[in-house]
This record gives structure tokens, C-alpha cells and sequence, in this order.
């Protein structure tokens, strides 16, 4: 009896903290967007249809154990099947289920409807980072995690966003519908970020489709939700909201900047200029598995700094970076970089942590590979 009471007493006390628990953060976020708040309140009906479900069953059962107990004389009743008995606890639940079901398929139609996107952004997948396309914008850039290995190893003070930080956010309009097209290089990731209520599998070969209109700008922060290998969780998403107007002069800016980019193929670079570049493409797309001082992680990630085999054979060494390698984890970043930050990461490898061969990579060089 005595246990009894202990379970009663747990559970109004349960009940009685969740208002609390709810507003404490123990619960998913309501998001900004009219899709995530339609499902926040969808879940939070269900969720007290739920304990109204409980309160009454353990209710009845704990009136029955204290009601009926066996120190007050209770004799067990014999008693076949109740017809009544039966229709009710099997329409009961139907009615429950039914009036659960019709709200939810209405916000699953609109979770699914991709029509009428005033802008659609390609979303592709790779080990270990994020690449973004804005079709028909000719703007494209790849977005990998900023965190310094320097924190991950436990050498400097962890930031506010540890493991939530990129170089270069997806940067999306508030008040306009953005369809996300989504695709994988290698393995499947998932793009999640919460806020939109926005999970979607990106799987090699297949494209993917979902969509947000975002009602407030901020910065949104995600993370891939799959399993996809040994640095899943340095795979982090950042997106950025911006007012229209300033969303649209962003836009100019960074196709201006492709255009330029583009024009730097042609010209020859000096050898400052593609190690300067080059060390920010390592930092930001290679540190992760070869790590920062190019010892790497052998034997999935073998070291760059003083590899007899990169050292002696440039045409291999540009070929992998180009091509990656067949059955192992070294991706192809023919598709994630441009040619003069292919040339500059190959240039810094070569000539950085005392490799230093003095070779020089030109951006037209990369282009001509490419081009084959």
C-alpha cells in the first residue's frame, strides 16, 4: 500500500512540473516559420490528449488497486465479455485517432507542397560539410564547420557554439517560399534544422524536396541528422535570414564575387597569394580528417606533411585532390571548389608543415584538368 501511494504521489507530482518542464526548454522549439508552429501545435494537442489518456487510465487503476485491495475483504468478480463494454474502448480510441489524424494530414499536405518557390536552392551533402547552390543565381559555395580542432581536441576554451559554426552560411530571404532541392555526393546526410521544421534525407542519386518561408531574420543553426561517418558531428548548419532587400544585395555581391573569381582562372598567381588562399581551403575543407598540422589520422586519413609520394609525383597529388580516390574516404572536390581554390590548397599542401617542394599550382592548370 505503501508503494502504492509513493507511485500516486510521483505522478501528480510529474504532472505538476510539466507546465514547467514545457517552458523550460524540454520541449521542440516553436519554431519561425507557419509550417513549424503548425506542427509545434499538433504535437503539443497530442501531447495532452496523451496525458488526459493516462491520467484516466492510471486513474481508474489506482482507484481499483485502493478500492478493491485485498486487506478490505475484496473477492474478485467473475464475469464474461460486456458487448457495451466492447464498442466503447474500441470507438473511443477510433474517435481519438480520427480526430488526430485530420488535422495532421492537412499540415502534411502543406509540409509537401513545393509548388510556387520564388527561389530554389540545391542542397548537396558531402563527408564532411554542406555545398549550396542557388539555381539560376550562378552563385554556388561550400559551407563546412568553423570550430577550431584546437576546441574539439580540448586545448582551447570551448565557444558559444561549439560544434554549430560554419565559414560560409546559407544565407535565405525572410517572407519569401524557398524550395530546398536535396542531394548527396557520397553517403546519406540529413539537413535538419529545427526552427523550420526542416528534415530531409539527402540520398546519392535521388533529389529530394522540401520548402520554408521564414517569417523573422536571424541565424538558424542545424545539423545533419544521419549517421554518415566518422566526423558526422562536424557537420553543422548555419542559415542566415536577412530582410529582402538586404537578402537581394547579398546576392549581387557574392555573384559579383564568382564573376571575379572566375576571371582569376586566367592570371597568374604568385606563389603568397595561392598560400594565403590555399590555407584558408585547408582550414576549412581538409583540417577535419588530415588535421590541422597535416599529421592526419591513419590509416583512413594518411598525413600530408612530409608524404614521399605527394612530394615526388605533383600530377598524382593534383589528380587526387581533383578526383579523390575510389573506395576510400578522400572525396572528389572537382565539384565542391573552383579552380583557383584547388590550385591554392594544392600549392599549400606541397609547400606547407616543411614539405616545402616550391612548387607552384596555377588556377589554369586545375581548369585544364578539369576540363579533360
Amino acid at each position: 500500500m505503501r508503494t502504492m501511494f509513493v507511485w500516486m504521489a510521483g505522478c501528480l507530482i510529474g504532472l505538476a512540473s510539466l507546465p514547467a518542464a514545457i517552458a523550460s526548454g524540454w520541449n521542440m522549439p516553436v519554431g519561425v516559420t507557419e509550417i513549424s508552429r503548425e506542427i509545434y501545435s499538433l504535437h503539443m494537442i497530442i501531447f495532452w490528449i496523451c496525458v488526459a489518456i493516462g491520467v484516466v487510465v492510471f486513474g481508474v487503476m489506482f482507484y481499483s488497486l485502493f478500492k478493491f485491495r485485498h486487506s478490505r475483504g475484496a473477492k474478485s468478480a467473475n464475469f464474461h465479455e460486456n458487448t457495451t463494454v466492447e464498442v466503447i474502448w474500441t470507438a473511443v480510441p477510433l474517435l481519438i485517432l480520427v480526430g488526430m489524424a485530420v488535422p495532421a494530414t492537412a499540415t502534411l499536405k502543406k509540409m509537401y507542397d513545393t509548388s510556387d518557390a520564388e527561389l530554389d536552392v540545391m542542397i548537396v551533402g558531402q563527408q564532411f560539410r554542406w555545398r549550396y547552390e542557388y539555381l539560376g543565381e550562378d552563385v554556388a559555395f561550400t559551407s563546412s564547420m568553423s570550430t577550431p580542432m584546437a576546441q574539439v581536441r580540448g586545448e582551447e576554451e570551448k565557444g558559444e557554439h561549439y560544434l554549430l559554426e560554419v565559414d560560409n552560411p546559407l544565407v535565405l530571404p525572410i517572407n519569401r517560399k524557398v524550395r530546398f532541392l536535396m542531394t548527396s555526393d557520397d553517403v546519406i546526410h540529413s539537413w535538419w534544422v529545427p526552427d523550420f521544421a526542416v528534415k530531409q534525407d539527402t540520398i546519392p542519386g535521388f533529389i529530394n524536396e522540401n520548402w520554408t518561408r521564414i517569417d523573422e531574420p536571424g541565424i538558424y543553426r542545424g545539423q545533419c541528422a544521419e549517421l554518415c561517418g566518422m566526423n558526422h558531428g562536424f557537420m553543422p548548419i548555419v542559415v542566415h535570414a536577412m530582410e529582402e532587400d538586404d537578402f537581394d544585395a547579398w546576392l549581387v555581391e557574392r555573384r559579383e564575387e564568382a564573376e571575379q573569381e572566375a576571371m582569376g582562372v586566367d592570371r597568374d598567381w604568385e606563389m603568397d597569394e595561392l598560400m594565403e588562399r590555399g590555407e584558408g581551403v585547408y582550414a576549412s575543407v581538409c583540417a577535419s580528417c588530415h588535421q590541422d598540422v597535416g599529421q592526419g589520422s591513419p590509416p583512413v586519413f594518411p598525413a600530408l606533411a612530409g608524404n614521399q609520394q605527394l612530394l615526388d609525383d605533383p600530377a598524382w597529388h593534383l589528380d587526387v585532390i581533383i578526383n579523390g580516390v575510389s573506395g576510400a574516404a578522400m572525396p572528389a572536390f572537382r565539384s565542391t571548389l573552383n579552380p583557383v581554390e584547388i590550385a591554392a590548397v594544392t600549392t599549400w599542401t606541397r609547400n606547407a608543415w616543411g614539405n616545402d617542394t616550391g612548387d607552384v599550382v596555377q588556377p589554369a592548370e586545375v581548369a585544364e584538368e578539369l576540363a579533360q
